[in-house]
């Protein structure tokens, strides 16, 4: 028997101001992983979290 598709799934969270930021401490932009719920939180999250490359805490939004 297959497995059933579950209900959390794997999201990526990107820093939103490594995307357009040029005065960052390095290259690259921060990314994360985690599982969100699909029938409790059904669009896209956003999150605030330590951004490496920004050196301080920023807004990661759901890229996929």
């Amino acid at each position: 028997m297959g497995k059933a598709k579950g209900i959390r799934i794997l999201i990526t969270l990107e820093c939103t101001e490594c995307r357009s930021n040029t005065n960052k401490r390095s290259n690259g932009v921060s990314r994360y992983t985690t599982q969100k719920n699909r029938r409790n939180n059904p669009e896209r999250i956003e999150l605030k979290k330590y951004c490496p490359h920004c050196n301080k805490p920023t807004i990661h939004k759901e890229i996929k």
